[in-house]
């Protein structure tokens, strides 16, 4: 089973690079983030014609998370964790993949930017609640993947100059301790276990020739569960989506699971 994340950056606007994605790859599910669209609004149509069913939890213009999927996803969930200004950034639903139940979690962590702000207050917010939700789920739920755009560079390696990013919200120590915190919960960051010494990006941002000159980040992660790392194949990042026309500035990242 291939599952793919890939923070899209407006589905409607990036709609005929996402068809010719899941045309070329053939994902069984993507999760998408910031797709910047009501439910009212989301091409359900075209993704229904190109043989996905959609799961949608969207926003006006702004944020909004969604599963697109080949396979049977049930008990979808907006309300994982409470949002003081109710922004559509988590989405949840349950697979089954040889009789075992998975549980998949679909983020889009706020940004953050600029620190000392409200905006960084709320990140933190945000993942303080999220990391004592996933907590609690592990107590009923031993098999779960976590993906999509965690607006968090983990390490040094990373991102293309850690030292540009000291006082960034993507970067600062107390946010990445946020990850570690959610990783010595009983998770792998597939990327980081299968590439240990790789340094690959799933984003670049539009300014200042960012894309053509590799000044790019790792912020979309895989982590899956312990007991399931034995039944991931590969991890891949694709950065062909980010050669094409009006690109989204991520690129997606793809996970192949028995």
């Amino acid at each position: 089973m291939k599952i793919v994340s890939w923070n899209v950056n407006s589905v409607r606007a990036r709609i005929i690079n996402v068809l010719e994605y899941i045309a070329s790859e053939k994902p069984d599910i993507l999760f998408l983030q910031e797709i910047k669209t009501e439910n009212l609004n989301f091409p359900y149509d075209e993704f229904k014609n190109a043989g996905y069913n959609s799961f949608v939890f969207g926003q006006k213009s702004y944020n909004g998370v969604a599963f697109l999927s080949k396979i049977k996803i049930e008990n979808i969930n907006q309300n994982f964790i409470i949002d003081d200004l109710k922004q559509s950034r988590i989405i949840t639903g349950d697979i089954h993949i040889k009789k075992k139940k998975i549980k998949l979690i679909n983020i889009y962590v706020p940004n953050g930017n600029p620190i000392n702000t409200k905006k960084f207050d709320y990140k933190k917010i945000w993942l303080e609640r999220f990391l004592k939700s996933v907590k609690k789920t592990l107590l009923v739920e031993k098999n779960i993947i976590i993906s999509g755009d965690f607006n968090i560079i983990p390490e040094e390696i990373d991102v293309y100059d850690h030292n540009k990013f000291l006082d960034d919200a993507l970067y600062k120590i107390e946010i990445r301790k946020y990850l570690r915190e959610l990783i010595n919960y009983g998770f792998k960051d597939v990327f980081r276990q299968l590439k240990k010494n790789k340094q690959e990006y799933t984003f670049w941002d539009y300014m200042a020739g960012s894309w053509p000159k590799n000044y790019g980040m790792r912020i979309d992660h895989f982590l899956v569960s312990d007991n399931l790392l034995e039944n991931i194949k590969s991890i891949n990042i694709n950065q062909k989506p980010r050669c094409k026309t009006k690109p989204s500035d991520h690129t997606p990242i793809e996970l192949e699971i028995t």
